[in-house]
């Protein structure tokens, strides 16, 4: 009986924890909400900045921080919208540099130079308890000295408004879309569905590295990390994507009557 009643809750984990099968996208929600935010700072002085965007609507969680004391530059953009529609960038790593549809975008473009080290991080995930792939990317930095020119970029949604159809609808579109990858784009449009990323340029005095993860219980388990301490140079892209078409679930009781 105890062997029957662990099964039982193994199964009901895998299904409900979706254990090897891709999520299909998020629909967007009809109220649909937006953040822009833009700035150019140039001085010498303190700095504390800080950004967050949680959407459990839409599976983000973003945070961006960074404080210090000393010569600061700082040409900032953050977008963020639950209509991935209504947000357009060209990130040369998505769609071959074509423009794409995004529930987030960030850019940054950054030099600091001080004795008291910039100290700060990133952290860009798609939660899995909301519809998210579970893949999670951070970066961590203390330097005295730092150039950057870096992108964020996050999709989970369906189009808004897909043509001759609606987004719930588009969801099963997908599904019977199968293997056939020229339906799925067409389908897709210009929205790359699951993705998170960050593609940096930098160069750096003091420690600076990224951590980056992609889980499924009992199923996936990728990790990537460095960490760099001194003088360099570094260019990186991250990123996670997932075909937007779901796979089918098998029911522990498929084809019983139970």
């Amino acid at each position: 009986m105890k062997g029957v009643v662990a099964a039982m809750l193994i199964a009901a984990l895998l299904t409900c924890c979706g254990v090897g099968v891709a999520m299909p996208p998020i629909v967007p929600p009809v109220q649909y909400e937006q953040f822009c935010e833009a700035q150019k700072v140039s001085g010498q002085g303190v700095v504390d900045v800080s950004t967050s965007v949680i959407d459990k609507k839409i599976a983000l969680e973003y945070y961006n921080v960074m404080s210090g004391d000393g010569d600061f530059e700082l040409d900032q953009e953050h977008a963020y919208s639950q209509d991935a529609d209504k947000l357009k960038r060209n990130v040369s790593s998505v769609n071959d540099g074509l423009e794409s549809n995004l529930n987030l975008y960030e850019t940054t473009k950054l030099t600091y130079s001080g004795a008291v080290p910039l100290v700060g991080g990133k952290y860009i995930h798609s939660k899995t308890f909301y519809g998210g792939i579970g893949a999670d990317i951070q970066e961590m930095f203390a330097v005295n000295e730092m150039e950057k020119d870096e992108t964020s970029f996050f999709v989970s949604t369906t189009p808004y408004n897909p043509p001759n159809s609606s987004p719930e609808q588009l969801v099963k579109d997908l599904k019977a879309a199968g293997r056939n990858q020229t339906r799925v784009a067409e389908l897709m449009g210009l929205n790359p569905a699951h993705l998170i990323g960050i593609d940096t340029k930098t160069t750096f005095n003091g420690t600076w590295g990224t951590d980056a993860k992609w889980h499924k219980i009992f199923y996936k388990d990728i990790k990537a990390h460095e960490m760099f301490t001194g003088k360099f140079e570094a260019e990186k892209l991250i990123k996670f994507h997932e075909n937007p078409v779901p796979e089918k679930v098998k029911h522990p009781c498929e084809g019983i009557d139970c």
